[in-house]
């Protein structure tokens, strides 16, 4: 097996079809066909099942793409390295972020667009456990997340915490000039939640802090998107807990930000990268400006 042959089978596996692996190569469809039977009688196994004209991989199959993957991954890094060198910091930095950490961004892109003009941005957003995904896969390269999350396999730079606050529609509370709220007071509010499409996260953190008090919110929904709850609580449905800096560019008109009393519920959040993976000057450069805070 040569790494031609590698190429040609990852393509096809990445295809599912000869027909457009071919095309994505730019050769024939024959002489790719005569590759991957060639490939298939040297190793003595079948990589893929032939199901119409769909290729499907088999067991033995899985094994060599995720190794093929890992070679390739490996194979791109270095070349980006490789030109890295003496060129100083440029492309495009592909970076995710959750819609509750992106209060640490935009000045941060600002400073760092004076220094490094040559660099382009790419921002995904997504929840934690997407985001941790995209990473694995190389579709970003730094993600900033709300902790907790599992870091086996990352390296991270925690972020400054920040205190959770309660959302309350106005029409959900007595005194509109209150400035304060308990556990007890919110659990008699319908509650719309932060909540991670996988993983543990914000939403059993809050819902820890409420079993301890001994109490049994309502939670009328719950969402990964924390835009659409804080919509849906300004239409008057009741009340949420979010991490301060959400509310900067929110309109507050019909609710109250309170402070919440007689506990703490303290968020974290991090940038992370993946440990074994090459990471580029213009992402180095970024991580640098958050160690400087």
């Amino acid at each position: 097996m040569n790494i031609k042959q590698l190429r040609y089978f990852y393509e096809i596996a990445n295809e599912g079809q000869i027909t457009r692996a071919a095309k994505k190569l730019h050769i024939a469809q024959p002489p790719l066909s005569q590759a991957l039977k060639a490939l298939e009688a040297n190793l003595g196994v079948l990589l893929f099942e032939r199901n119409g004209r769909q290729m499907e991989l088999t067991k033995a199959g899985e094994v060599l793409y995720e190794k093929a993957k890992t070679i390739f991954y490996k194979i791109e890094e270095t070349i980006i390295e490789v030109k890295e060198t003496g060129k100083g910091v440029r492309g495009t930095l592909s970076i995710g972020c959750n819609k509750s950490c992106f209060s640490h961004i935009p000045k941060n892109i600002s400073i760092y667009q004076h220094s490094f003009p040559q660099v382009k941005f790419q921002l995904i957003e997504g929840d934690s456990y997407f985001l941790a995904k995209q990473l694995i896969e190389r579709e970003i390269e730094l993600a900033f997340i709300r902790l907790p999350i599992d870091m086996n396999g990352f390296d991270f730079l925690e972020l400054p915490s920040e205190e959770y606050v309660a959302v309350v529609h106005n029409n959900w509370i007595d005194d509109p000039t209150r400035t304060s709220i308990s556990m007890k007071d919110l659990a008699k509010i319908p509650l719309l939640l932060l909540h991670r499409i996988r993983g543990v996260g914000q939403f059993e953190i809050i819902m820890d802090k409420f079993m301890e008090e001994g109490l049994k919110p309502t939670i009328l929904c719950e969402s990964p998107n924390v835009d659409m709850l804080l919509d849906l609580i300004n239409e008057g449905l009741g009340a949420t807990i979010v991490p301060q800096s959400t509310l900067l560019k929110q309109n507050t008109k019909n609710v109250s930000v309170l402070k919440i009393v007689n506990t703490t519920i303290v968020s974290k959040s991090a940038i992370i990268w993946l440990k074994d993976r090459y990471i580029s000057k213009s992402a180095e450069r970024f991580i640098e400006l958050f160690k400087q805070k």
